[in-house]
Order: structure tokens, then C-alpha cells, then sequence
């Protein structure tokens, strides 16, 4: 006698059903994407008639190939990491850290800052949790300076639109600085200067995460789509066009002499003019593109960006 196969049958045909979306949507990404330079052509000269050549021609151009580049880019990177930050929650972060010795400690704390979804606004909650919880206060800051400066999505499209070294120069430089900063704090034993109530308060206990299936995880990424992508959208367009108007107006190696190599005070005077300003990464990257190939060293670039994405002055 044969029994009907309805209940076991049925997890198969949904778990595909499921991943259907995904698949679909990346198989039209990818035509969409290699087509964007025939398209801004077509916008620039073809729609709206510009001769080619101009300052105009070339600062259109440039809008019309980078704005939409960015944003798919940043759909298909945040969908990706909203998937990648369902396996890291605050506790399991906590978890991971607590009781780690200070060398692997701070290079984990670091590496952990990149993938996870906290901010420099989150820092305070996260710090009165991190050190409720026993992880030592150098390996504290790692990763609470690590997590706003090494922006996720802005190292995958460094590394998709500048190339891996500008990616590996931008990543290696924010986790020295986070893990550096992280073991001056420790060995400084600054423990003594935190305020009493942070280490009377209670540590959160650690319910019993529930283990996501893979439905859930692809929800988690689509929904980080629409709250990322939903709120950076319009500093990505702003971006694009200041990057557009260095791209156009501005003559070839004119920034060699403010944020060129040569000029030792290039970088603190980058960082200092990035202080006051805000922006995410997302929306910066249009912008270092288009200040590197008009003459601006790489350190320099990197470093202004850095301070606008990571110091947020105004943003908190």
C-alpha cells in the first residue's frame, strides 16, 4: 500500500518556490548592469542630444552611467549582507568576544565591525552591553570603531568600481586604525574612567535565539533592501552629482595640488574638511571616483571619505 507523499513533498516545492525570486532577479541584474554604458550613451547623446566632447556632455554622462551603477549595485550588496548579518545578532556578537585574549580579541572584534549592522550612533547601548557582558574595553572599541568606519557595502563596490587595491587599501587602513586604536585603549587601563552605573547595569541574559531557516534569511535580505536602500537613495543621486560636476567641469590633474601626494598636509586637511559633513558610503563612493581621476592621491581620497562616513559629526 503506498502512502501519499503530500507532507514530505511539500518542503522541497516550497524551499524552491522560495528561491525562485533570487534567482530571477539576479538573472535580470546582470543583463541590466553590462548594458548601463550603451544606456547613458543613448541618454546623453541619443535622448538628450548633447555633443559629445562638452562639459555638460561629460558631467551627464557620467550621471547617467554612475547613479543607476551605484544603486544596483547597492540593491544586490545590501540584499547579500542582509542575508550575511542574519547569522550575527548583538548576543551572538557578545558571545563571540567575551573571554577572548586581547591579541585575537582585537583582530576578531575588527573583523566582526565589518560585517555587522551597528553604527556610530549605536555605539552606547552596544558599549554598556559589550562590557556588562565581560569583553575587555580595548577589544570593546576595536569593534565599536570598526563597525562605522569599515563600511560593508562600500568595500564591495570599491572593490566592483576602483578595483581590489583601492578595496584592500580602504579595508586594511580602517581595521589598523580600529584594532591600533583598540590596544592603546587597553593597555592605557581605562577601566577605572568608566562611569560606575555602566558596570552595575545588568547585562541583557541571552534568550535562545531562534535558529532562522533559509526563507527567513532571504526575507531578512529583501527586507534590508527596502529600509538601506529606501532611506540612502537620495544621498547616492546627491553623490553622483557633485561627482558628476568634478567629473565635467573640473580640469584634468587640477586636484593633484590640494589632495595630490605631495602635499603633506593633504590628508589632515581632507579629514578636517570631512568632519562637518555627512554622508554614507554609498553615496560617497560617485564622489572619490571622481576626485581620483581628476588627480587626488588614493590616501587622501580614502581618508576624506572616511571622515565623512565614520566621524558623522551632525548625524548623531
Amino acid at each position: 500500500m503506498k502512502t501519499a507523499p503530500s507532507s514530505g513533498s511539500s518542503i522541497p516545492v516550497v524551499a524552491s518556490s522560495v528561491g525562485v525570486a533570487p534567482v530571477l532577479g539576479l538573472a535580470l541584474w546582470i543583463p541590466l548592469y553590462l548594458g548601463l554604458p550603451s544606456f547613458s550613451r543613448l541618454a546623453t547623446y541619443g535622448w538628450l542630444g548633447l555633443q559629445p566632447g562638452t562639459h555638460l556632455s561629460g558631467a551627464v554622462e557620467f550621471f547617467a552611467y554612475e547613479s543607476p551603477k551605484v544603486l544596483m549595485l547597492l540593491v544586490l550588496i545590501v540584499f547579500a549582507m542582509g542575508i550575511l548579518r542574519s547569522f550575527f545578532s548583538p548576543d551572538r556578537v557578545r558571545q563571540l568576544l567575551a573571554g577572548k585574549r586581547q591579541g585575537a580579541g582585537h583582530v576578531l572584534a575588527a573583523l566582526l565591525g565589518v560585517v555587522t549592522p551597528f553604527c556610530s550612533c549605536s555605539a552606547v547601548p552596544l558599549f554598556i552591553g559589550f562590557v556588562t557582558a565581560g569583553v575587555p574595553l580595548g577589544i570593546t572599541f576595536s569593534f565599536l570603531i570598526s563597525a562605522p568606519m569599515v563600511n560593508e557595502v562600500a568595500l564591495v563596490m570599491l572593490f566592483g568600481m576602483l578595483g581590489w587595491k583601492v578595496a584592500a587599501v580602504y579595508m586594511a587602513t580602517g581595521l589598523a586604525v580600529a584594532m591600533v586604536s583598540g590596544v592603546v585603549i587597553g593597555l592605557l587601563r581605562m577601566e577605572g574612567h568608566v562611569e560606575p552605573w555602566v558596570y552595575k547595569a545588568l547585562a541583557v541574559e541571552g534568550v535562545e535565539e531562534k535558529r532562522l531557516t533559509w526563507p527567513e534569511r532571504i526575507q531578512a535580505g529583501r527586507e534590508a533592501v527596502r529600509d538601506i536602500v529606501g532611506k540612502v537613495w537620495p544621498y547616492v543621486l546627491a553623490g553622483t552629482l557633485v561627482g558628476a560636476g568634478i567629473h565635467g567641469y573640473v580640469p584634468e590633474n587640477s586636484m593633484a595640488a590640494l589632495m595630490g601626494g605631495s602635499a603633506w598636509w593633504s590628508v589632515p586637511s581632507a579629514v578636517l574638511m570631512g568632519v562637518p559633513m555627512y554622508s554614507n558610503a554609498a553615496g560617497m563612493i560617485p564622489v572619490v571616483q571622481a576626485l581620483l581621476s581628476k588627480g587626488a592621491a588614493l590616501g587622501t581620497a580614502l581618508a576624506f571619505m572616511m571622515s565623512v562616513t565614520a566621524l558623522s559629526f551632525p548625524h548623531c
